[in-house]
């Protein structure tokens, strides 16, 4: 059996497993691990040059894209997975492997795959950023936000922000990895505990109005909303502490829209964080619909 140390990266068990492949070393003969505590108990191998025929062998771009998925999920077992169904795919010939959706090591690596892809989802909807500062060089305001993926999805979730918060300076920090964008660059840090996040803010108060305005209760859906919004994200969302109140208000709140008239909507808070947020949703808006509109 032979030992192979990585680092918990995709690009750490692709070379690895590339030597392997070409080094002809079957899956049962391997055993990986990324756990720093194993690590030490044995000896990290030095990369050794690629053997030629490796170059020679070809694999399917869907099961790389799937692999650099998969490799973000916590699962010890993700590494020796990724590597037997690379070796059926190669060594195996059984190059039609991935559509096989009834194939137990597929249906795994499928299923890994879309839990990364729910984690995305959720990081995408509850990031909060604080506001910590500005630079006062550029004038740039500094935001902060902490939250907690179940997996080491950084890397693939953060292009959404790069783009969508990409006039702010802005440090997302995790405990797995922390991402950081200056208007120019996004790079990663390792992972910090929950005390190195900035603590409540104006901005938190401003989450809190937004959600109170938002929030319908002629449509509440408690198991809905608690499978969209699981409750151990709660405790990083500022308009948390209000859902408790909303949904035992709820009741008397739909008889109350009932019996009022109808009143002008009261304007929106006059705040550049949000205003940015509704600029960006507005144009974002427009884009889907032109691209639905027929030729």
């Amino acid at each position: 059996m032979r030992t192979i140390v990585i680092e918990p990266e995709y690009e750490a068990w692709r070379a690895a497993a590339r030597r392997l492949l070409a080094q002809g070393m079957a899956p049962e003969e391997v055993l990986w691990t990324d756990d720093p505590q194993e690590a030490s108990l044995f000896v990290r191998e030095t990369p050794a040059a690629a053997v030629q025929e490796a170059d020679a062998i070809k694999v399917p771009a869907a099961f790389m894209d799937l692999a650099r998925s998969v490799a973000t999920h916590t699962d010890a077992r993700r590494w020796g997975m990724l590597y037997r169904v690379l070796w059926r795919l190669t060594r195996g010939a059984e190059r039609h492997l991935l559509s096989m959706a009834t194939d137990p090591d597929v249906r795994q690596l499928q299923d890994w795959s879309k839990a990364i892809g729910r984690d995305i989802h959720k990081m995408h909807a509850f990031v909060r950023f604080r506001l910590v500062g500005v630079d006062t060089t550029t004038g740039r305001e500094q935001f902060v936000a902490w939250f907690e993926p179940e997996h080491r999805i950084v890397r693939l979730a953060t292009p959404f922000f790069e783009k969508r918060f990409a006039g702010m300076d802005w440090s997302i920090l995790t405990p797995y990895e922390c991402a950081h964008w200056d208007g120019n660059r996004l790079h990663f840090t390792a992972g910090v505990s929950r005390s190195s996040a900035p603590d409540e803010d104006a901005l938190d108060d401003l989450w809190r109005t937004y959600y109170r305005n938002i929030f319908n209760p002629a449509r509440v859906k408690i198991s809905a909303m608690q499978s969209e919004m699981p409750k151990k994200y709660w405790k990083n969302l500022p308009e948390a502490s209000l859902i408790a109140g909303l949904i035992a208000e709820s009741t008397g709140r739909v008889q109350g829209m009932l019996e009022t008239e109808e009143r002008a909507a009261k304007p929106a808070p006059n705040n550049t964080y949000l205003k940015s947020l509704h600029a960006m949703n507005q144009t974002e808006a427009a884009a889907q619909n032109h691209e639905s509109d027929p030729a």
